[in-house]
């Protein structure tokens, strides 16, 4: 028998959205947060040659591509908003994975929403630092091209760091502004966004293929189907979860004898969510981003060669890819997921796992399963980023909304309207409340 609370999610409809005046105003305040990212990925630099340095991103190929589908379009257009989010989601990496090692950051971890805070502005100082690399190489390389910078030099460099760093900057304030005052999870969304931007232009594209004569229509129609068959086996291995029961004995309150209950211990199959391939490719993409933007013959033979390598369908690319993808996907687990802690929580509420001593024995046990569900859960996860890439090989579809995109695109929908059903829950709710009121004021009368 359902409860009531799936009862009440299962009467959710239009007029109680309609009625939910505070959703309503998060999902405005959303749509403008987006919207004002999205005005800013078609403002240029100042000081290039938009045409000219058209031309020269025409030429380039790889991973380039996949950095314009994450950036929206601003790496095409050398937008203000070129670097996008990934030198945030590159610091968040580092301070993370410093967190498991260092004492401190590991103590300030433990210190609660004051410990939280304090790690988000060192992230936040890690931001600043990386984009401004990433900036100075971009200038640089804008520099080596041909008639792109109108006048290079110092000035032209640092105004280009400032840019692109306020850019980035600006883009982590919104984020953090959507996630606080808006629907779902603020920098997930500014990706969301960037990557559904592109998808019509691609798919246009793609269609072009075919209507000239480079690609056959079956090779565009396998290639929807896959899309469409990925999208579903996302769907599913999302949704998908490992329940461990959990047994509560009989417990006496004063002398009434109440009978033991049972609840279950949801494990998901991909608890890391979209995080492993986020990081893996903002990774990969930091060293070939600027190496992409520099003149072929200037560059040194071993940046030539890294560029080389980290081309799509070359073999070290993906084993790279595939490698980093399995490793976040463990390791952001046992950040979010403390198998001791829960059974601690279990054994001071009584609970307890059918055949499993609490304790100790409990956190083995649920370390256990959860090691062998991760394990899917990054097979799963390499084989849905790299299938894509390996078809981009081998039909030389230039599609770059690839597998990662796809996992981006269909978990963060999933999440956002989750949330919405979750105030739309709690509408429901306080609507109840309010009815109870007053009708309990009217007998009272």
């Amino acid at each position: 028998m359902a409860s009531a609370a799936e009862q009440l999610a299962a009467n959710l409809n239009f007029s109680a959205f309609a009625k939910a005046e505070e959703l309503k105003k998060r999902i405005w305040f959303t749509l403008g947060a987006l919207l004002v990212y999205r005005l800013g990925t078609y403002i240029p630099l100042p000081g290039i040659n938009p045409e000219a340095f058209a031309q020269a991103f025409q030429q380039q190929s790889g991973v380039l591509g996949m950095f314009n589908m994450f950036a929206g379009g601003a790496v095409e257009r050398m937008a203000i908003f070129a670097l996008g989010i990934m030198p945030y989601i590159s610091a968040s990496i580092i301070i993370q994975l410093m967190t498991s090692v260092v004492p401190t950051l590991e103590q300030l971890k433990k210190e609660g929403e004051q410990g939280r805070k304090t790690i988000n502005q060192y992230t936040r100082y890690g931001t600043v630092i990386l984009a401004t690399l990433q900036a100075y190489g971009i200038a640089v390389g804008l520099e080596s091209g041909t008639n792109i910078v109108s006048d290079p030099g110092w000035f032209f460099r640092i105004s280009t760091v400032i840019t692109l760093v306020g850019g980035t900057m600006f883009l982590m304030w919104l984020g953090e502004q959507i996630t606080a005052r808006g629907i779902g999870n603020g920098i997930s969304l500014i990706i969301f966004a960037g990557i559904v931007a592109e998808l019509p232009g691609a798919i246009a594209g793609t269609l072009e293929l075919g209507r000239t004569g480079a690609l056959s229509t079956a090779l565009i129609l396998a290639v929807l189907l896959v899309a469409v068959v990925v999208i579903t086996f996302i769907v599913f291995m999302e949704r998908a979860q490992r329940r461990l029961l959990i047994q509560y004995p009989k417990r006496q309150v004063g002398n009434r004898m109440f009978e033991g209950q049972s609840s279950h211990l949801p494990l998901k199959l991909n608890t890391s969510g979209v995080i492993p391939p986020i990081f893996a490719s903002s990774l990969l993409l930091l060293p070939a981003t600027i190496a992409n933007f520099a003149n072929t013959a200037d560059m040194p033979g071993w940046l030539a060669t890294i560029t080389a390598t980290l081309g799509h369908g070359q073999p070290a690319y993906m084993a790279l890819y595939a490698a980093m993808i399995a490793f976040f996907a463990f390791f952001y687990t046992a950040i979010v997921f403390n198998p001791t802690e829960t059974a601690d929580n279990l054994k001071k509420h009584g609970g307890f796992i059918p055949g499993i001593r609490p304790g100790e024995r409990t956190a083995e046990y649920i370390d256990y399963v959860l090691t062998r569900i991760t394990t899917v859960g990054a097979i799963y996860l390499v084989i849905v980023c790299l299938l894509p890439e390996f078809l981009i090989s081998a039909t030389g579809v230039p599609f770059y909304l690839g597998g990662t995109s796809l996992l981006i695109v269909v978990s963060v929908t999933m999440d956002t309207v989750s949330q919405v059903q979750g105030h739309l829950l709690a509408h429901q709710y306080e609507g109840l409340v309010k009815k109870s009121r007053l009708r309990g004021g009217k007998r009272s009368r």
